[in-house]
């Protein structure tokens, strides 16, 4: 007997957030085991929330214990490589200096961070991670969190037109 259930996805989850500071800039980490800069945040565990998870990865990675806002960005972002991927950011606002003072690096997997602002991280990072981190500013700076593909929005037309061909 066969099943008649279609094949369904079964994408990796992961959960970052923006810390901005008063100019702005977001702060930005860098990992130990590859190149380039990253937001704080990994993947979801089995069982776990995309919020749990971020409020988890950065107790993990930078010794914060902060209790994040909403969610910016819902992206839908597969890889070739690693299969279908949902990537959540959150807003985790402005930390104070006292949290700026008491970043630590837990867990080895980073070894330093900075405030970037948004316009100079063409190199820090890949293409589609900068089109997610923009389209987060722009839901936080609009006060209405995206859903985004590839890291982008989808235009309006091509949504309306998703919706009605579904």
């Amino acid at each position: 007997m066969t099943s008649k259930t279609p094949p369904m996805a079964t994408p990796r989850i992961a959960a970052g957030a923006l810390f901005f500071d008063d100019d702005g800039r977001i702060l930005l980490v860098k990992p130990s085991y590859k190149d380039g800069w990253e937001i704080p945040g990994g993947y979801v565990e089995p069982g776990e929330s995309p919020r749990a998870a971020c409020i988890r990865e950065i107790e993990e990675e930078i010794g914060l214990s902060v209790a994040v806002g909403s969610h910016l960005v819902v992206d839908w972002a597969p890889i070739d490589a690693e299969g279908d991927k949902i990537l959540f950011i959150f807003d985790a606002g402005v930390p104070t200096e006292r949290d700026r003072a008491a970043i630590r690096f837990r867990d080895g997997e980073l070894t330093e961070w900075k405030f970037v602002h948004p316009s100079d991280l063409d190199g820090l990072m890949p293409l589609r991670l900068i089109r997610r981190i923009h389209t987060a500013i722009d839901a936080r700076n609009r006060g209405v969190p995206v859903y985004a593909e590839y890291g982008s929005a989808p235009h309006e037309s091509e949504q309306r037109y998703k919706l009605e061909t579904t």
